[in-house]
């Protein structure tokens, strides 16, 4: 099992793209996707809060993460991280399943 549980929800065509990421920041969310494996990527919503205090480990960087997308879990590993240039938030995450 992993040390690190996320929640996260699935966006859908609707939320995707920079005005709905936008909106989403506005909301304390970050904007994500998982791909790799087998499966289709799927683009998906973390709670701000939550990431946040995952990011201050440097295990997270290393280990697998399980993320709750929905009730269906996700084995993967953080790819990039993309950070607000002056608050030093996150703005985005690609996950790629273990």
């Amino acid at each position: 099992m992993a040390n690190f549980v996320l929640n996260a929800a699935a966006r859908d065509e609707a939320q995707q793209g920079k005005g709905a990421s936008r909106r989403l920041r506005l909301q304390n969310k970050v904007p994500a996707i998982i791909y790799g494996g087998e499966a289709a990527p799927v683009a998906v919503t973390l709670e701000l809060r939550q990431l946040v205090k995952a990011l201050e480990s440097n295990a997270f960087f290393e280990e697998v993460v399980e993320i709750n997308v929905d009730g269906k879990t996700e084995s993967v590993k953080i790819q990039a991280l993309q950070r607000h240039p002056a608050k030093n938030t996150p703005m985005h995450a690609d996950f790629k399943r273990a």
